[in-house]
Parts: structure tokens; C-alpha cells; sequence
């Protein structure tokens, strides 16, 4: 077998991500009220996160995402479509 055939049957140590591959689309759903709590009520950002949202990386928007989904979740108004 040639060196690059040996190469070919090499295991790959980390799979391309379908998601890494894709830019993160910002969750806001045109719903724009901060509660009290300066969170909104249509996308679970917070003014802050909606502010810097422009500025962050891909990872740390995931990481707003998460945020997001629990913020969402002990709201118990789960949006539904």
C-alpha cells in the first residue's frame, strides 16, 4: 500500500460538525419587550446579550443559546410554533 493510500484508511480523531459549519441566527423572534429583569420576552436575551450579539463568535452565542433555553424553560411560557 503507498503512503497515500495509508492515509485514506487513517482514522479521523474529530468529525466535521454540521452545526460548526453554520453561522448561529440570532433567536429573536420580533417579539421586543424587556421585563423587569431586563430580559426579554420574545427571544429570553437579555439586554446585554442582545447588545453584543453582533460582537460575539459563534461559540458564545451557543452559549447565549443555552442561556436562552433554560431562561425559557423556568419561564413556563414555552413558545410553540
Amino acid at each position: 500500500m503507498s503512503e497515500d493510500n495509508k492515509s485514506a484508511f487513517q482514522p479521523q480523531t474529530q468529525m466535521p460538525s454540521k452545526q460548526a459549519d453554520k453561522p448561529v441566527s440570532s433567536p429573536c423572534v420580533n417579539i421586543c419587550s424587556l421585563d423587569e429583569q431586563d430580559i426579554c420576552s420574545g427571544c429570553y436575551r437579555t439586554a446585554d446579550e442582545i447588545f453584543q450579539w453582533g460582537k460575539m463568535d459563534d461559540n458564545a452565542r451557543r452559549q447565549v443559546l443555552k442561556n436562552v433555553a433554560e431562561r425559557e424553560a423556568s419561564s413556563g411560557s414555552l413558545m410553540k410554533f
